[in-house]
């Protein structure tokens, strides 16, 4: 019976694995373009929503949107698999008899799964896309795809390069999961009413995720500035983390610490819903065939 619980609960955290990172996988590919133009609002202090995608279109075309998709997408397939599979191993460990969680556990189950992703998968990750981005905005951009310019960061930074902001990261990663994993969890037991195996239609779940989204957004988005400065070609001028966000407070005001709201908003809560919904049914798909 032990042997049989623990080989069950393995098999959820690898079919969590495997759903995510095809999920982040796809995911990406649908709402790159608005973490695109929010990365460049937190970067400049001029632009607004229309004049950078105006500007992008007309220096590099539709497609320079999708400048840095490759670093997103090369990063996005772990990231994604590292999280959900962290949840579900958190899950495993914490859940109750029935399967549910208290909401004490969501909170935590959340947080770790946000904590790994940040650690193994997002900091680099971000570090790079922020990076291409940013180097976009000079007359002449030294990076000329994805591995030159890795290569170019690590050559020049070190492996340290690709790390930059961690802590930061650790915080948003965190703070993000642990609120959207909170806000889904709950959502799905008020709509099961106390019945632990009643299917939650995926429209619905959809629904679910838009509004975890909505919350991680308005939670976390200071934090969000402060990674995407620390990761910025410009980090150098910032001792630290707590040096960078009381720089931009004394510099440019509260306002500043939630620039990129309104495309972040729009880019989360898509990619919530869009997440959970792709994972569900790849985890229900993996329930039938994989026992």
């Amino acid at each position: 019976m032990g042997v049989q619980t623990t080989a069950s609960g393995s098999n959820k955290t690898l079919k969590g694995i495997i759903a995510g990172g095809i999920t982040g996988g796809i995911e990406i590919c649908i709402t790159f373009p608005t973490e695109y133009v929010k990365t460049q609002l937190q970067l400049d202090e001029r632009s607004g929503i229309s004049d950078c995608v105006k500007k992008t279109v007309k220096s590099h075309g539709v497609t320079g949107l999708y400048r840095g998709l490759s670093v997103l997408l090369y990063g996005s397939i772990p990231k994604s698999a590292v999280r959900f599979g962290a949840f579900e191993q958190f899950k495993k460990m914490q859940q109750n008899p029935d399967g549910t969680l208290t909401p004490a556990n969501r909170l935590l189950c959340g947080l770790g799964a946000g904590v790994c992703e940040a650690i193994f998968a997002v900091t680099p990750m971000e570090t790079v896309k922020v990076k291409f981005i940013n180097d976009q905005l000079n007359p002449n951009p030294r990076f000329k795809g994805f591995f030159n310019g890795v290569g170019t960061i690590i050559r020049e930074e070190g492996f340290r390069g690709c790390y930059q902001g961690v802590s930061a990261t650790i915080i948003k990663q965190g703070s993000n999961q642990a609120i959207r994993f909170y806000v889904m969890e709950t959502l799905k037991d008020w709509y099961r009413g106390g019945d632990p195996n009643k299917k939650v239609n995926k429209l619905v779940v959809g629904g679910f995720g838009f509004v975890a989204g909505a919350a991680s957004v308005f939670g976390n988005t200071p934090v969000d500035v402060v990674k995407t400065r620390m990761q910025g070609l410009d980090a150098a001028k910032y001792k630290n983390t707590l040096d960078c966000a009381l720089s931009i407070a004394k510099n440019e005001g509260f306002k500043a610490f939630y620039k990129g709201t309104v495309p972040r908003l729009s880019r989360v809560c898509l990619d919530v819903a869009i997440t959970f919904m792709i994972y569900d049914s790849f985890m229900d798909f993996f329930n039938k065939v994989w026992k």
